[in-house]
């Protein structure tokens, strides 16, 4: 799908993904700090990915949707660069992820956020009712730990 407001476009296009520069974008956020290009290769191939154009400066934001299309979805690494904030592209990014048809009548869609409460708050997202019910596992720095520099052979290789 692709939405335009010239110059801008958002597109779900994995093609026009441009990952060295969500790499280079990603690995300095809160949430991502350090993660590897081939993490955040793998996470954009099993995402519903939307990403954010300028018709001359190539892509400047994105929002990545993990779901299952029926039941469930997890709204991640949503970011707009730097120099083109204040114009409102989050808005109008945000828009578009809540309007895809793939995402509509879903049971539960969530995100985390450290500072973007009200954005969220403006497409119908509100804290956990019950944050009670949930359980998470989350490593803390993973991609500074030893034991994720395994390799993708060792993951999938039984344990004898």
């Amino acid at each position: 799908m692709q939405w335009e407001k010239q110059p801008f476009t958002i597109s779900t296009d994995p093609q026009k993904l441009e990952l060295d520069r969500i790499h280079v974008f990603l690995k300095t956020t809160y949430w991502a700090t350090d993660i590897p290009k081939d993490i955040v290769k793998k996470s954009l191939q099993h995402s519903l990915n939307f990403g954010l154009y300028h018709e001359t400066e190539g892509q400047i934001g994105l929002a990545r949707v993990v779901t299952d299309y029926a039941t469930f979805a997890y709204l991640g690494d949503v970011y707009v660069e730097e120099s083109w904030r204040g114009q409102g592209l989050s808005k109008w990014l945000m828009a578009c992820v809540m309007e895809h048809p793939e995402l509509q009548r879903l049971r539960r869609f969530c995100l985390g956020t450290k500072d973007a409460h009200e954005l969220y708050k403006k497409y119908g997202f509100e804290l956990i009712k019950n944050p009670e019910n949930w359980l998470e596992i989350k490593v803390q720095d993973i991609y500074k730990t030893k034991a994720f520099v395994k390799t993708e052979s060792d993951l999938s290789s039984p344990k004898a």
